[in-house]
């Protein structure tokens, strides 16, 4: 959920609105179509807002109830738009025991993000704490987009964000 010093407005397009009713219609009759087509609401808008799961409630004639617990349920679905770029630094075990969480803070605290946020006033950069990223080799491991880093340590925060701070 976004704080509320980062109120993002919607800014969906006419275009992602049709091409959202397209994945509704081929998925209308369908049983258990709603994961589907958050799926690929996701897709279209890069997250769910409430105005995206209102176009899908009275068109699939499921409740907003339910699609909101749905899409806080599982983890690939997110209410809030990611950055242009978005890191997710690796917190589980051989990562975090090799200092992944001091280098979550480093890159928070270079970022200018207060705790409770997940992406920059800009919207340039968004963070997210993963699970396992099944790299435990290169521990501690973060992504930047599909861009993977490995064997870090904390002083190399400011070398990866300068490479996208340009």
């Amino acid at each position: 959920m976004l704080n509320a010093q980062q109120t993002v407005a919607f800014n969906g397009t006419k275009e992602q609105e049709a091409k959202l009713m397209e994945v509704i219609n081929r998925y209308k009759d369908t049983k258990g179509a709603l994961i589907p087509v958050l799926h690929e609401a996701q897709g279209i808008y890069g997250y769910l807002p409430v105005e995206v799961q209102a176009i899908i409630s009275k068109n699939l004639n499921v409740t907003m109830a339910e699609i909101y617990g749905v899409v806080t349920f599982y983890t690939q679905f997110t209410t809030e738009p990611k950055g242009k770029y978005h890191i997710g630094v690796c917190l589980g075990t051989a990562c975090y025991v090799k200092g992944s969480g001091a280098i979550l803070d480093k890159i928070r605290e270079k970022l200018g993000m207060p705790e409770g946020s997940n992406s920059t006033p800009d919207g340039k950069f968004s963070i997210e704490a993963t699970r396992c990223i099944g790299a435990c080799g290169l521990a501690p491991v973060l992504t930047v987009n599909d861009e993977v880093y490995g064997k870090l340590t904390v002083d190399d925060v400011d070398k990866i964000l300068a490479k996208y701070s340009e």
